[in-house]
């Protein structure tokens, strides 16, 4: 009875503080559309590059002429020099350079390797694909024709997971989770420094805990729904995940991040100063999750810290099941490591409520 009457508490605590209500319903409402939006496109098309031709051959020419003739990339000026194309890049102008050497047609001649430069705006990763890709199939192709020769074995390129190719479907489905984790942080945090700010946190108890929990998970599951089963249909993103193994997945995901966040709470002393911190850690976070950083990369020391973080499993575990179709017992490293963590928060947060009991009284 007593935790029914603190979760109703507690949904009225969070319905009168705007700030709370932007981070517990606003931004994982609206924060995935916009970021979905935004990379809805998967793959851009015609990026404007700037040539700097010191060849003056045939063969540059006939790379260029290729070149502009790709989906992905449109020639948009010719530079004397790699001063004026670099000026040009800074401007805006242009995304990237394609630079070619005096020696170029002449090494092609002698059947030697020729070089040719290739330099891209690495600010905006898309552009820096488009570009790259588009030299590197280009000189395969005219290297072959040149030598006359063709490959020992003919293959095709068939995407499996990622059929688009595009950084939306590479992206997202890591964002998304960690959306709910970061959004219940900032929102628990606010709270719980709240709270701190005006002294107001009487008979503190296992109800008083278990029921702001309760309200937490209920919020966050109906986020959770919307953010893994219809923002990714909504734009057309790879969604192959099974609701049953799914929910599954996301049971212990929410208690980890429910009693990871009050316990977090905690160390709150002012309510603005949790936006800082979470503001700061989303973007390493990401990383550490290993979905745009290949985990085996990552030092034993980062990994260990991102077994603090419930997103860590939860981003591979999704990651999975969305994209690959992959099953519960696919992901049981993933699972196993989130009833751990949500285990081990539990009784870390029982500990510090009882203690916290004990100094009141």
């Amino acid at each position: 009875m007593k935790c029914f009457e603190e979760i109703i508490s507690e949904f009225k605590t969070i319905a009168k503080d705007e700030g709370v209500m932007l981070f517990f319903i606003f931004l994982p409402l609206v924060y995935p559309l916009l970021y979905s939006w935004i990379y809805n496109n998967e793959v851009v098309r015609d990026v404007p590059i700037v040539v700097v031709d010191d060849s003056h051959s045939v063969s540059s020419r006939e790379f260029i002429r290729r070149m502009d003739a790709t989906p992905e990339v449109s020639v948009a000026l010719h530079c004397g020099n790699m001063t004026e194309a670099k000026r040009a890049v800074g401007h805006g102008d242009a995304y990237g350079i394609l630079y070619f050497p005096k020696d170029f047609d002449k090494k092609l001649g002698l059947m030697e390797q020729a070089h040719l430069g290739v330099y891209c705006d690495m600010s905006y990763m898309l552009a820096y694909k488009a570009i790259l890709v588009a030299a590197t199939n280009i000189s395969l192709r005219l290297g072959a024709e040149l030598h006359n020769s063709a490959p020992a074995v003919e293959f095709r390129d068939v995407p499996i997971f990622n059929t688009t190719g595009g950084y939306g479907n590479f992206i997202i489905p890591g964002v998304l989770i960690l959306i709910i984790q970061q959004a219940m942080l900032l929102g628990v945090g606010m709270l719980a420094g709240t709270r701190r700010e005006k002294n107001s946190n009487p008979n503190l108890n296992l109800s008083t805990l278990f029921g702001r929990a309760t309200t937490y998970f209920l919020l966050f599951a109906v986020m959770l729904a919307w953010i893994t089963l219809i923002v990714p249909r909504i734009f057309g993103f790879v969604s192959l995940v099974h609701a049953y193994d799914l929910a599954m997945l996301m049971l212990p995901y929410l208690l980890a991040c429910v009693f990871f966040a009050i316990a977090a709470g905690n160390m709150v002393r002012y309510r603005e100063n949790v936006m800082l911190i979470v503001v700061f850690t989303s973007v390493p976070i990401l990383f550490l999750s290993g979905v745009s950083w290949p985990q085996s990369s990552i030092p034993a020391f980062l990994q260990g810290v991102s077994w603090i973080f419930p997103s860590t499993f939860a981003i591979r575990g999704f990651v999975r099941m969305s994209s690959m179709g992959a099953l519960l017992g696919d992901c049981l490293p993933e699972y196993i490591a989130l009833w751990i963590q949500a285990i081990v928060y539990i009784m870390i947060n029982i500990t510090l409520t009882l203690n916290k009991k004990r100094c009141t009284d």
